[in-house]
């Protein structure tokens, strides 16, 4: 019988339900629970460090300025010029126009920009919510970014304060510093801003600027189809700038337009007429041409002049442009033809108005190869058109025009200066002898009354670099000037006695429209009298019509004087009409001697060209502050018509070296035997009745009043006649001394 074992566990109860249906475990609750606590502390976590990093990204950010330094902060340095009627006729560095206003501009232009970048501008805060989901929406459904979100005022905070960068950073301080600017500015200040602070490609930065570079035109003239071209250029300047690429940024407008229109902030009629618009670009400047010599000087003075206030800039200038264009072209004409034969290769000239104001400055033939200024930087010897100053201080002391002088051989301390081709004219009047420049009278004049007066009167009319102490070579011109000093000092005679400052900037402003400086207007400062400078002037008049000057004859009342130094290495030619002045030189940068230039030949031709294009419009006229000779003056005559006209005198090549006589001291007028044996001594001129040197030893402003009735001195020569003041002319005297105001036309002041 097999064995068997018996299992004595019991049997396994049947199955049934479990106890305690749809309740979880203790231990299920306890994962679930745990799993709930870690995903809020994962949340608070990322809550904190994401708080965390923004804060941090938002202290970072950089500090909000006043509302003033937001139009000039992070700018690029640039200056833009204008001439004296407000055209741009420069660029440099960075091109920045007028400050915009909304105001100012066609209602349509800051619609473009709002359609272009901010469609609901005034309708959101500083940031558009809805925008910034509708633009998730598009990248989601484009798997790229392909639509953005800024508002324009998170545009604005990027340009003024961040960069592109496309980081978490930049989106957070961006977005922050937009809810800082709209606190600080209302909408419309903010599109104002912005308007004047994007960049638009090409190097322009605001609106104005960007119309005046592309289409040549201020902002408030814009076209629709303009505006909608220039609106779509901040979202791709360099790419879109429309030097680059005008068919595209075109096209990019012709969007924009839609939009207006379907947001139906233009008609139907409005939007045909700008799609059917054919954009025409402004001429492009290659360089500054004829204007390179002004935009040097004056960019210099307005760095001087603005005091580093703001690094942009705009500057209106003085310059007249269409004598400007005509006066270089001259000039380069002259000596292309001309000075090519006669081995000139240099010219520089300088016009000014009354007031002083430059309203043409040509400083070479070519500022491209040569941005040497020799209208303000080169000094060279005057010749005989500083004979004025000789002859100016003679009167000044009592000579008059029918003076008659001795026109002979002279030598002084060795030194024997000589007429062109040594002939002589023997017994002449002074005004003949300032007509033909002959060298001796100039010499024996100067003697006769010092050559530190004729430096000191030189001096008090603007020709500042001649020495105190000069010798008597300083009758022929032998100490070295400028153009623009020449132009200054023969500009008191044109004044009738007053003497102004020659100026090229009329006033600087932010590219915002603030003021940084401006030219104050005023009247020339009496440095001669009247009568004298009528002297002057008449005798100055006898060069051009009968004299050395006869090339410049324009054939209407004009004065003037010709120049040539020795060896024929400088030729000028200065003189004015009551409405213009002209100086002219003509020579050699290395000094080189010309082939016989005479300053009655090249300059005065120069000189005759360009002042018939300053007058072409203006009807002749005489000088009208002229004074009426006292009953016992000599009158000035002039010579017959038909006498032949003179050929300038240069100093004798031989005899005559620069600062010839120069090395003795002047010891006072010289005696018969001294000057030249066998010959009276010229008349010795008394002191002059008032204007002495200041305290600085310069002439000009610290000179000394005209005596008045009381003062010690001898009055003025004009102090008994009467004369009223006359329209149009510079500061007279009246007896006391006192200065009577030039009357403020429009023609006196150009």
């Amino acid at each position: 019988m097999p064995l068997t074992f018996e299992s004595t566990k019991p049997a396994p109860a049947a199955p049934g339900p479990p106890s305690g249906r749809g309740r979880p475990s203790r231990r299920a609750l306890r994962v679930v629970l745990a799993g709930l606590i870690g995903l809020f502390a994962l949340i608070v976590t990322a809550g904190i460090t994401g708080a965390v990093i923004v804060s941090g990204y938002i202290a970072g950010a950089p500090p909000m300025p006043s509302r003033d330094a937001l139009w000039t902060i992070r700018r690029s340095p640039g200056m833009t010029f204008l001439d004296r009627n407000g055209a741009v006729i420069a660029h440099r560095g960075a091109k920045y126009g007028a400050a915009v206003t909304l105001a100012a501009l066609p209602p349509y232009v800051p619609r473009a920009f709002l359609a272009a970048e901010d469609r609901r501008f005034y309708q959101h805060g500083p940031v558009d919510v809805m925008a910034i989901v509708r633009a998730a929406l598009t990248d989601l459904a484009a798997h790229r970014t392909a639509q953005g979100a800024s508002t324009l005022t998170q545009q604005l905070a990027r340009t003024l304060f961040l960069s592109r960068d496309p980081s978490l950073k930049r989106k957070v301080q961006e977005a922050y510093l937009a809810w800082e600017l709209e606190q600080k500015l209302s909408k419309d200040q903010v599109l104002e801003l912005y308007l004047n602070r994007t960049y638009f490609g090409d190097g322009a930065y605001g609106l104005d600027a960007a119309a005046q570079t592309y289409f040549g035109k201020p902002a408030a003239r814009l076209t629709l189809a303009e505006a909608a071209i220039l609106a779509g250029l901040p979202n791709a300047p360099t790419r879109l700038a429309l030097t680059n690429d005008l068919p595209d940024a075109t096209a990019r407008g012709h969007r924009i337009l839609k939009i207006m229109r379907d947001e139906g902030w233009v008609d139907d009629a409005a939007f045909a007429e700008a799609m059917a618009e054919t954009p025409q670009l402004a001429p492009s400047h290659p360089g500054e041409g004829d204007e390179g010599y002004v935009i040097d000087a004056a960019a210099a003075q307005a760095e001087q002049l603005a005091g580093g206030q703001t690094p942009d800039l705009v500057i209106r200038t003085t310059i007249d442009p269409a004598l400007q264009t005509a006066a270089a072209d001259i000039v380069r004409g002259v000596i292309a033809t001309q000075g090519l034969r006669r081995n000139a290769s240099q010219a520089a000239l300088v016009t000014l108005a009354p007031d002083g104001a430059i309203l043409a400055m040509v400083g070479g033939v070519d500022h491209d190869k040569s941005p040497f200024n020799r209208v303000m930087q080169a000094r060279r010897q005057p010749g005989s058109s500083f004979k004025a100053f000789v002859y100016g201080a003679a009167v000044e002391r009592g000579a008059t025009a029918q003076d008659i002088w001795e026109d002979a051989p002279i030598t002084y301390a060795g030194w024997s200066p000589q007429n062109y081709e040594g002939t002589y004219a023997g017994k002449v009047t002074l005004a003949d002898a300032l007509a033909r420049s002959l060298n001796t009278v100039a010499v024996r004049l100067t003697l006769s009354i010092g050559p530190a007066t004729v430096a000191d009167f030189a001096r008090r009319l603007g020709v500042t670099d001649v020495p105190k102490d000069p010798g008597p070579s300083i009758a022929l011109g032998a100490y070295e000037v400028s153009p623009l000093e020449m132009a200054a000092g023969y500009q008191v005679f044109q004044t009738g006695g007053g003497r102004t400052q020659p100026y090229l900037v009329s006033d600087i402003r932010s590219s915002r429209g603030d003021v940084i400086w401006s030219h104050a207007p005023s009247a020339p400062t009496p440095v001669l009298d009247p009568l004298y400078a009528t002297r002057m002037v008449d005798m100055l008049k006898g060069v051009i019509q009968f004299g050395t000057g006869v090339g410049a004859n324009i054939g209407r009342p004009a004065a003037g004087k010709t120049g040539t130094s020795s060896n024929w290495r400088d030729a000028w030619f200065v003189g004015f009409t009551p409405d213009f002045l002209t100086a002219v030189w003509v020579g050699n940068d290395d000094g080189r001697p010309m082939t016989h230039v005479t300053g009655g030949e090249l300059p005065a031709e120069i000189w005759r060209k360009t002042m018939t294009v300053a007058e072409r419009n203006l009807p002749p006229r005489d000088f009208p502050w002229l004074v009426p000779e006292p009953q016992s003056s000599p009158q000035l005559t002039q010579a017959a018509a038909t006498q032949p006209p003179y050929q300038d005198q240069p100093p004798d090549m031989e005899t005559d070296a620069p600062g010839g006589g120069d090395a003795a001291a002047y010891t006072g007028p010289p005696t018969p035997d001294a000057a030249s044996p066998g010959r009276p001594s010229p008349g010795y001129y008394g002191p002059p009745p008032y204007a002495q040197d200041g305290p600085d030893g310069r002439g000009g402003a610290d000179a000394a009043p005209p005596p008045g009735p009381g003062s010690g001195g001898p009055p003025p020569p004009s102090a008994g006649v009467q004369v009223a003041p006359q329209a149009g002319g510079p500061p007279l005297y009246d007896p006391a001394g006192a200065q009577t105001q030039a009357d403020d036309s429009a023609r006196y002041r150009y």
